[in-house]
């Protein structure tokens, strides 16, 4: 098969879809690989090392998509990017589609085969292909709460960790999945106090064994909410619900009470975000003021530490892009359920539940679009 692999246009995205070494293994697999040019550079990989790997280097993105059975990508595609899609062309990316109807709407009228890598399963019924990127933005969530707290940022002039006689800041995490155990294990490792946040009480006897009960942990609710958002200097939203728009549960009332100069990072901003005042940012422009809170709302965290990212993303996408490319796109999904799952659109129909439900739009399951 013939596998494109074009360069990311969103604001300040350096990540890549597929690395030297992922070309090296598609190359001696007999498929042939597509690199725009420069795509890969500032992920420390340039047009040289792909050569070498097999790859063909293209100048132009529109030629790439054109000449592309599947386009590997790692953010959703962007308005300038619409006019490439065609019927039949499978694209393997981030999409997010739950807050975006419009990207949606010219994935199905194009008739495109989408494959979500938020919602592809694995046979323990994670999300194989959201964690990596998960964990990087819970461990930035902290570093950038810290940089925005500072007073020239519009912060409250407090060191996450504060010093011997002064007390630290208090970190309020919303959340107990991948974000809110990485955001917590990077904020107790500053010396932070730190309060996390999540429906299961389960998860939460878990995260107090795995901290040691250095962790205070709340049932969620609205007071609950209201009381540690209140208290908070910093609060980071790590709630998901799979495929699915993100509950707001922090109201814009809990936003006008908390503290002036305090710094909400809501890492759920890919799929609405969990804040109620929270809009979409770029890395360009990433913070805004409501009520006196800094808001910081990037939808593309991890690219702005591409390396890392790329390789931590690659290592978990790769081996399904293989899968996809040796046995096309129809058998594989045939093949692993876990598959099947991040299938968002097939051929015109829409294939993924949570999306469906949070734009009252109807839907199939993958079985039953693709036969």
């Amino acid at each position: 098969m013939i596998i494109g692999v074009p360069k990311e246009i969103k604001d300040q995205e350096a990540r890549v879809g597929v690395t030297p070494a992922g070309v090296k293994a598609l190359t001696e697999a007999s498929h042939s690989v597509l690199v725009e040019t420069q795509a890969g550079a500032q992920s420390g990989f340039p047009d040289e090392e792909y050569q070498r790997a097999g790859a063909e280097i293209v100048g132009e993105a529109k030629d790439l998509w054109s000449k592309s059975e599947i386009v590997v990508k790692v953010k959703e595609p962007v308005e300038k990017e619409y006019a490439n899609f065609r019927e039949g062309l499978v694209l393997f990316t981030y999409l997010h589609l739950a807050p975006v109807s419009v990207l949606t709407d010219k994935l199905l009228d194009a008739k495109v085969i989408g494959i979500a890598y938020e919602t592809v399963r694995d046979r323990q019924g994670t999300l194989p292909l959201l964690t990596p990127m998960s964990e990087v933005a819970g461990r930035m969530s902290v570093q950038v709460g810290a940089s925005y707290l500072e007073k020239e940022r519009g912060g409250r002039g407090i060191l996450l960790g504060g010093v011997p006689g002064v007390p630290p800041a208090h970190v309020t995490i919303i959340g107990g999945g991948v974000v809110g155990t990485n955001a917590a294990k990077i904020a107790l490792g500053v010396g932070a106090k730190v309060t996390l946040i999540d429906v299961n009480l389960n998860r939460l006897r878990e995260l107090d064994d795995i901290f040691g009960g250095r962790l205070s942990t709340l049932a969620s609710n609205s007071y609950n909410l209201a009381h540690a958002t209140r208290e908070a200097d910093l609060v980071i939203g790590g709630v998901l619900i799979p495929g699915a728009t993100a509950p707001k549960l922090v109201t814009r009332a809990m936003v006008a009470g908390m503290k002036k100069g305090a710094v909400i990072v809501d890492v759920a901003i890919d799929q609405g975000g969990c804040v109620d005042t929270a809009k979409p940012t770029s890395h360009s422009n990433p913070s805004y003021l409501v009520d006196g809170v800094v808001h910081y709302c990037v939808t593309n965290m991890p690219g702005a530490v591409p390396h890392t990212s790329t390789l931590a993303l690659t290592n978990s996408t790769f081996p399904y892009l293989l899968r996809i490319a040796n046995f096309g796109v129809h058998e594989a999904l045939r093949q692993d359920a876990g598959l099947a799952e991040g299938l968002n659109t097939w051929l015109g129909k829409l294939t993924c539940r949570g999306v469906g439900e949070s734009q009252q739009r109807p839907w199939t399951t993958a079985a039953g679009a693709i036969g």
